[in-house]
């Protein structure tokens, strides 16, 4: 959707007799805003591509971040979480903060474009999108002037513990926002289209380590041990009864589990197996539930088989809630540029912005990137995974849309 298009007409003018449009905007001013952003595209997509070709993992992001705030053109800003950076853009007075995300994952990148990275290092989660969506849409409230002021946060280390986001809140900078705003693409989604769901969309996720000890022994001598690998087996199994047995389907949990480890040779039992997995609940009342019933069946799955099992949970990322005013006002102005627009969708995917929610209004928004209805195209996390380029403009339109948004609630 070319973003130069006046799209406003009479809906605009319905809302500002209803009383929706915010105090400090009118039809003329967006029209301006969005044009300002479309003329910023170019810029944005090539800033995307020397992003994507030189990422960064989590916590080593100072070079991201000095690319980013260059491109910004808006003054070096404060450091925040290490790596992190705050830009303002604007005058005094509660901000609405936009934030994108610094890393990239440990992939290796097997696209083929010719922007592709090279090291073993990849934005396979669209990051490098949002960031120039960010710019865009920041440089555009440059040259616009925007009466209530945007703060940039490039945020640093989404992808691992200790979360980026949680670090941002204990520093203190946010307290004053009038709300925090994220865009992130979607495979999930059709593209084209864009989500802005109340409440919960994003699950709580927390991690689980299963550590079980038997006696170890020569394979071929099994009744002489205490197999550790045959009750680790055995309990990955019966794990898969936490979502599907212990949970009311209609509140739903994840359970998976995406490493095993155990022994040396293929002839030797050995003394100790390990797994680590992934638990995600969308109420925060059912992390403890099910991290007591995952203890639960490790622990009696390895007595069963003359072995004792132990589990560690680290909890990480909260239930992410969208601030349910916030996700309707946004609706409305995404239906009002014309873009097709969903307020049902969640996944159990999970994003440390949850934590945003501590101390702000949050409104997380999803840009479908689908093109293919196929379960097994690249998704998230995928080394094939490559939003189309306009996702750019899109995302910066989701921005806009979130940032007006709040604006009209102040």
């Amino acid at each position: 959707m070319d973003l130069r298009e006046v799209c406003m007409g009479s809906w605009l003018s319905d809302a500002e007799q209803e009383g929706s449009v915010p105090r400090h905007a009118n039809g003329a001013w967006i029209d301006k805003f969005r044009a300002a952003i479309a003329d910023e595209l170019p810029a944005a997509v090539a800033l995307r591509h020397r992003l994507h070709a030189d990422p960064r993992v989590s916590g080593d992001e100072h070079d991201t971040a000095r690319a980013v705030v260059h491109a910004l053109d808006a003054g070096d800003g404060v450091a925040v979480a290490g790596t992190g950076r705050l830009v303002r853009i604007g005058g005094e007075g509660p901000p609405v903060v936009l934030r994108a995300e610094l890393d990239a994952l440990p992939i290796l990148e097997q696209t083929g474009v010719a922007w592709a990275a090279r090291s073993g290092v990849m934005h396979a989660c669209g990051h490098d999108v949002h960031l120039a969506a960010l710019v865009a849409i920041c440089r555009a409230a440059a040259r616009i002037g925007v009466t209530v002021p945007i703060l940039a946060l490039l945020q640093p280390r989404e992808e691992t513990a200790p979360s980026g986001a949680e670090d941002v809140v204990a520093a203190g900078v946010l307290d004053d926002a009038l709300a925090v705003i994220g865009v992130h693409v979607q495979p999930r989604l059709a593209s084209g289209v864009v989500s802005a769901t109340a409440g919960p969309v994003n699950a709580a996720a927390d991690e689980f380590e299963i550590t079980i000890d038997g006696h170890g022994g020569h394979a071929g001598y099994p009744h002489v041990t205490r197999d550790p690998v045959l009750a680790l087996c055995q309990a990955v199994v019966s794990l898969q009864q936490v979502a599907s047995r212990r949970f009311d389907p209609v509140l739903g949990a994840v359970c998976s589990v995406g490493q095993v480890t155990a022994g040396s040779a293929p002839n030797v039992i050995p003394r100790t197996a390990t797994a680590r997995g992934s638990i995600r609940v969308m109420r925060e009342q059912d992390r403890a539930v099910a991290a007591d019933l995952i203890r639960d069946i490790v622990s009696h799955t390895a007595a069963a088989h003359g072995c004792e099992g132990r589990v560690r949970v680290d909890r990480l990322q909260p239930v992410l809630h969208n601030a349910p005013a916030l996700a309707g006002r946004a609706a409305r102005w995404l239906t009002g540029f014309g873009v097709t627009t969903d307020t049902g969708f969640r996944s159990y995917g999970a994003d440390d912005f949850a934590h945003y929610r501590e101390v702000a209004d949050g409104l997380m928004l999803f840009v479908g990137t689908a093109t293919d209805a196929s379960p097994e195209s690249p998704g998230l996390h995928h080394g094939r995974f490559l939003p189309d380029d306009a996702l750019v403009g899109q995302v910066a339109e989701g921005f806009l849309a979130g940032y007006l948004a709040a604006v009209q609630g102040g």
